[in-house]
């Protein structure tokens, strides 16, 4: 198969491809923002997006999803993970909108994090038929670590 990568950052592009030789396998690089993704409709049969899309505000969220939705196949699939607002860093740092918080201090300073619940996923998902939903938790250091793991189908018929 073909594989191709997009990240917005030169250094996460960088770190990609030298993983990519580290492992012997090939993949086409593209620097680019995923709300404006630069591929012709209807030419993926499948897209990844871990830990990357809930770094946004909602309406960009909305557009990504979008984008996706658009350089999907019919019956493509969608594998993408979100925050969870039972998550233990729900609320904390800056409220930027709401369920949007940007980290005030730390590894991640100044990054936003948008955390949803199931009723949003629903809603963020509508144009698409839901395969698979399950919520991932786990305990790291006293913390509970909530994500929602989404697989998702593009209907026939849509786009």
């Amino acid at each position: 198969f073909e594989a191709y990568g997009a990240d917005i950052s030169e250094t996460g592009l960088k770190k990609t491809n030298e993983r990519l030789k580290e492992n012997s396998l090939n993949a086409f690089l593209v620097k680019c923002d995923m709300k404006s993704l630069p591929f012709i409709d209807n030419c993926f049969d499948a897209i990844i997006c871990l830990n990357t899309i809930y770094h946004q505000r909602l309406r960009e969220i909305r557009q990504t999803i979008s984008e996706v939705n658009r350089i999907l196949r019919e019956s493509g699939l969608f594998l993408v993970n979100f925050h969870s607002k039972r998550s233990h860093r729900y609320g904390e740092g800056i409220k930027v909108e709401e369920n949007t918080f940007m980290d005030r201090s730390g590894p991640e300073k100044d990054v936003l994090h948008h955390f949803v619940d199931q009723k949003e996923l629903e809603q963020l998902f509508r144009n698409f038929r839901i395969v698979k939903k399950r919520l991932k938790e786990k305990k790291v250091k006293n913390y509970l670590r909530s994500l929602w793991e989404i697989l998702a189908e593009k209907p026939k018929g849509f786009g």
